[in-house]
C-alpha cells in the first residue's frame, strides 16, 4: 500500500511495478500458506501417500501469480511511462524504498539463513541445496526475496535516474526491468514445480545412503534396481529390487526387509514408503528350468 501510494503521489512507474510486485508476493503467502495447511491432512483411500504434493500445486499457482499480476504489470506499465513524462517529486518513492529495503532485506536474510541451515550451514553449498531440495515452499521465499531486494534497487536507480536527467525512460526501463526480473523467477519456479509433480527422484546423496544401506544388509548379495519419488518434500517412495543369498527363508526375508525399512527411517529425516522386491540370482539345472514357468532363461528367478 505504501508502495502505491508513493508510486501515485510521486508518478513513477517503477515504484508502481513495485507495489504490484509486493501484491504478487503477498498472494503468493496465501498459496503458500494453503499449501502448508494442505499437505499436512492424513493419506486417505483417495490418497494412500498423503497430501505431500500439495505444496507443489500451489507453489506452480504462486509462480503464475507472479507471471501474471506481478511481470505483466509491471512491463505494461513501463511501456505506458515510455510514452508520458511527469514532474512530481520523488520524495515520497525515496522514503517508501528505503523502508521497504529495511524490510525486503530483513526478510530475505531470514529466508537465506533457514535454506543455509538445511544446507548444513556451509554458505558455498547454499546453491546447490537450493537445486536439489524438494521442498518448494523455502525456495519460492528465497526466490521472491531476492527478487523483492533487486526490484527494489531497480526502482531507486529508476527513480534517481529519472530525477538527474529529467527523462521518464529510466523510470519506464525500470519498471520493464522488474517485470523481466518477474518473468524469470516465475518461469524458474514453474520449472520446478512442474518437475516436482511428475515425480523427481531423491538426491544423490539420498539415494547413495538408501544404497549402502541396503547392500550392507547380511543376506543381500547384489542390489539390482533402486528407484525413488518424492510425494512432498518430506515423503519419499522407495522401490528396490535386491538379490538375496540362496538360503535366506521366506521369514528371514520378511525381518530383513523390516530391518532395511526401520535402518532408513533412522538415517533420512523423511517419511518412507519402502518397498523391497526380492529376488534370487541362483543358477538351475536345464531340468529344473523347464519345470519352473517362473524363471526366466538365465535361471533368474522373474520378478514381476
Amino acid at each position: 500500500l505504501a508502495k502505491l501510494a508513493a508510486g501515485i503521489l510521486s508518478g513513477s512507474s517503477a515504484m508502481l511495478a513495485e507495489a504490484a510486485h509486493s501484491a504478487a508476493d503477498t498472494l503468493n503467502q496465501v498459496f503458500l500458506l494453503t499449501s502448508l495447511r494442505q499437505a499436512e491432512r492424513p493419506a486417505d483411500d483417495d490418497h494412500p501417500f498423503g497430501h505431500g504434493q500439495e505444496r507443489y500445486f500451489w507453489a506452480l499457482l504462486a509462480a503464475f501469480g507472479i507471471f501474471i499480476a506481478g511481470a505483466g504489470f509491471s512491463i505494461f506499465e513501463g511501456l505506458l511511462s515510455l510514452t508520458r513524462s511527469h514532474s512530481e517529486s520523488p520524495l515520497a518513492a525515496y522514503v517508501t524504498l528505503g523502508v521497504a529495503f529495511i524490510a525486503e532485506g530483513t526478510s530475505f536474510v531470514r529466508a537465506f539463513w533457514q535454506v543455509r541451515g538445511e544446507a548444513g550451514g556451509h554458505s558455498e553449498e547454499v546453491l546447490g541445496h537450493v537445486k536439489s531440495s524438494p521442498d518448494i515452499t523455502v525456495k519460492v521465499n528465497l526466490f521472491e526475496d531476492s527478487a523483492a531486494v533487486v526490484g527494489l534497487i531497480l526502482a531507486a536507480l529508476g527513480v534517481g535516474l529519472g530525477q538527474l536527467t529529467g527523462s521518464s525512460v529510466w523510470d519506464g526501463a525500470a519498471s520493464i526491468a522488474i517485470g523481466v526480473l518477474l518473468v524469470v523467477v516465475a518461469i524458474k519456479l514453474g520449472m520446478d514445480s512442474r518437475s516436482l509433480l511428475i515425480g523427481r527422484a531423491a538426491s544423490s546423496e539420498v539415494q547413495r545412503v538408501i544404497r549402502e544401506e541396503i547392500e550392507s544388509r547380511p543376506g543381500v548379495d547384489a542390489l539390482l534396481e533402486l528407484r525413488t519419488m518424492h510425494m512432498g518434500p518430506d515423503s519419499l517412495i522407495v522401490a528396490a529390487r535386491v538379490a538375496l543369498n540362496d538360503d535366506m527363508g521366506a521369514d528371514q526375508t520378511e525381518d530383513l526387509a523390516d530391518e532395511i525399512d526401520s535402518r532408513l527411517s533412522e538415517k533420512l529425516p523423511l517419511q518412507l514408503n519402502v518397498f523391497i522386491d526380492p529376488t534370487q540370482t541362483r543358477e538351475t539345472r536345464p531340468a529344473e528350468a523347464d519345470r519352473s514357468p517362473g524363471l526366466d532363461t538365465a535361471g533368474t528367478r522373474a520378478v514381476p
